[in-house]
């Protein structure tokens, strides 16, 4: 599994970024979003039971995470056409605000190392990568449990710090000034 330090692999993949069928598709790579910080988080797969509660907390989260100048992309190994449906048949996900990327052929997930290797689908894995495409967090938790988006968050104003950070720091507290 690739982790901190390691470069994010190059990807070019479908995205659903609307309930429209006529305008619910785009192509995202790893250039789209340059000079950004990037939260991209996989789930294992659409019309599930956790995953629908961690992808609309990212979408309530979302405005937070713009402010930090950061693009949420999340994404499974479904079809762009499932993320659609499941889009526009499932309440909180109807207005969700960042793209839904479609990792059908598994190759970016296979690429970070995060493919389950009993089921065939990404792990509930979470990066923040820095503006310059370098990971600089990873987590990965078990199918069965949700991720906490809030600890993501917090871990981002942590980075975007570049400063020591204490254990439960929180934004707007002091660093650790090293002697």
């Amino acid at each position: 599994m690739l982790t901190i330090g390691d470069r994010l692999p190059q990807f070019n993949l479908k995205a659903t970024v609307s309930n429209d069928p006529s305008s619910a598709f785009i192509d995202i790579n790893a250039q789209s979003y340059a000079g950004k910080w990037l939260v991209l988080f996989f789930w294992p797969k659409d019309f599930t039971f956790v995953c629908p509660t961690e992808i609309a907390e990212f979408g309530k989260l979302n405005s937070e995470f713009q402010d930090r100048d950061a693009q949420v992309l999340g994404a499974s190994v479904d079809s762009e056409y499932v993320h659609l449906a499941w889009r526009q048949h499932k309440e909180e996900l109807t207005s969700l605000p960042f793209p839904m990327l479609s990792d059908i052929k598994r190759e970016l997930s296979a690429a970070l190392g995060i493919l389950d290797k009993n089921e065939g689908v990404a792990m509930r894995a979470t990066y923040i990568i820095d503006p310059e495409g370098i990971i600089r967090f990873a987590m990965v938790n078990d199918l069965n449990v949700g991720r906490n988006t809030k600890e993501v968050l917090r871990v981002l104003d942590a980075l975007q710090t570049d400063e020591l950070c204490p254990c439960n720091w929180q934004k707007g507290q002091d660093t650790i000034q090293a002697a």
